[in-house]
């Protein structure tokens, strides 16, 4: 039976051999809903990067620049971090580079990988039917906040396993941790999830609609995977 593994910030990606196996990059709130958003609303490939200088690059080369430093749009770029930013017209067709704290630098860390692919609650089933069909070890990589660890996406870990759990095992602390978290709370997600210190953070930027719309699951059947350092849909 192939296994499930939980790691839950980037500081701990090293601990974990992620070679021939499936990488599932999260970030709750907000990098990968906006991902998997985007290419299901037309975006055709988006461009994660470590730094904001890179990205702006890419801007000058006809990619759209989106993302946030500590939750707020670089000032410079053409979106920030909503997922209904990618859901307007003006994004489809089109690539956009992505630059944000946490969920492109998760990416970035993951690359050792054979696939590395993006969850959310937006496309949760989409990903375990993906990882099931792939027969793969999985890793789950949760981007967290800026090296902590945190509860949105910890909880996503958790209902992936729940997802999975007949046909994979889940091995290891972190992953036993997440599962249970999820199943005290699956019925009260974003209940359990707007009291975490990074809703907490960008509730004061007045999103709070953003964080709600991220912990809808099941929204879109996309699965965004990495092939030539872009993301596109599997």
């Amino acid at each position: 039976m192939k296994t499930l593994e939980v790691c839950l910030s980037p500081e701990l990606i090293h601990q974990h051999q992620l070679g021939g196996k499936v990488v599932v990059v999260v970030d709750i709130f907000r990098a990968t809903s906006c991902i998997v958003t985007g290419l299901a609303s037309g975006v055709t490939a988006i461009r994660p990067m470590e730094e904001v200088e890179a990205c702006k690059k890419l801007g000058e080369q006809g990619y759209l620049t989106a993302g946030e430093r500590g939750g707020i749009k670089v000032p410079e770029f053409d979106m920030g971090n909503s997922p209904f930013e990618y859901q307007s017209e003006n994004v489809k067709g089109k690539k956009v580079a992505i630059s944000t704290t946490n969920g492109s630098q998760a990416i970035v860390k993951s690359q050792e990988a054979e696939d590395i692919i993006i969850g959310a609650f937006l496309n949760l089933e989409a990903v375990s039917e993906y990882i099931l069909q792939a027969k793969k070890d999985v890793v789950i990589h949760c981007a967290g906040w800026k090296g902590t660890v945190n509860l949105e996406d910890t909880l996503f870990a958790g209902a992936l396993i729940d997802e999975c759990a007949e046909e994979m095992n889940p091995r290891g602390d972190s992953a036993l941790l997440a599962h249970q978290l999820y199943i005290g709370n699956h019925e009260n997600l974003f209940g359990i999830a707007k009291q975490s210190g990074h809703a907490e953070r960008l509730a004061g930027f007045g999103i709070e609609k953003d964080l709600e719309f991220c912990m809808t699951v099941d929204e879109y059947s996309v699965v965004p995977k990495l092939v030539d350092e872009e993301l596109v849909d599997s």
